[in-house]
């Protein structure tokens, strides 16, 4: 199976992989994921907070799930820690998309690298 095909079996399913689906833990098991992916030699998702950051066209002081964040509900959100059901569960497709994208340009790219 592909990184790829895994990261969709995951935003398909998410809560076969987190329990109950929040965006928070969907980003704490992707952060797991890469860390474990780069601890044995897969590209995990090097380059991803960056490609957010271009994807997204701006900056700010916030880490990569909170760039998701901003892409997902632009008109913001009152408390990160309880995101409305409808909110919550948006935020998770629009991360999904995110990742086959940034996968799918990884795997178009000669260096693997979509940051570059």
């Amino acid at each position: 199976m592909s990184e790829r095909e895994y990261l969709a079996n995951v935003g398909r399913r998410p809560g076969m992989f987190v329990g109950t689906a929040s965006f928070h833990a969907v980003t704490a098991f992707l952060t797991g994921y890469d860390q474990h992916a780069q601890r044995h030699g897969g590209p995990g998702l090097t380059g991803w907070p960056e490609w957010v950051v271009r994807r997204r066209g701006r900056s700010c002081n916030h880490g990569w799930p909170g760039q998701v964040l901003h892409i997902a509900l632009p008109d913001g959100w009152d408390n990160i820690w309880k995101l409305p059901p409808d909110d919550e569960k948006h935020a998770i497709e629009v991360l999904f998309q995110l990742l086959d994208e940034f996968v799918t340009e990884r795997e178009a790219s000669s260096t693997g690298d979509p940051s570059n």
